[in-house]
C-alpha cells in the first residue's frame, strides 16, 4: 500500500505553504497519521511536527436519458496536512 499518492498544487495549498509551513498530500483513504507521518519522512527527508487529514466523501451526480436515470459518483478522498518542523522545507516541484 503505498500512502502518498500526490501533492496538492492549488492556490490555498501554496498560500499554507508560505504563511505556515504546511503542505497538503492526497493520501490513501485507509492510511492512519502515523503511517502517513512516516512516509512524508522517508519520502523527503525532513522532520514532521504534525499532521491533519480530512475525509472527503464522494459525490454523487445523476442525469436522465434515453435509458433512464444514470447515475455515478466520483472516488472518496483523504488528504493530509503536513505541518514540518522549525525550518524544514520540502521542494515539491524538485525532479526525482
Amino acid at each position: 500500500m503505498s500512502v502518498i499518492i500526490k501533492p496538492v498544487i492549488s492556490e490555498k495549498a501554496n498560500y499554507l505553504t508560505d504563511l505556515r509551513g504546511s503542505y497538503s498530500f492526497l493520501v490513501n483513504t485507509k492510511a492512519n497519521k502515523i503511517q502517513i507521518k512516516k512516509a512524508v519522512e522517508e519520502a523527503y527527508g525532513v522532520k514532521v511536527a504534525d499532521v491533519n487529514t480530512m475525509i472527503y466523501a464522494p459525490k454523487v451526480s445523476s442525469k436522465y436519458t434515453k435509458k433512464g436515470l444514470q447515475v455515478g459518483k466520483t472516488n472518496k478522498l483523504k488528504k493530509a496536512v503536513i505541518k514540518l518542523a522549525e525550518g524544514e522545507v520540502i521542494d515539491i516541484f524538485a525532479v526525482n
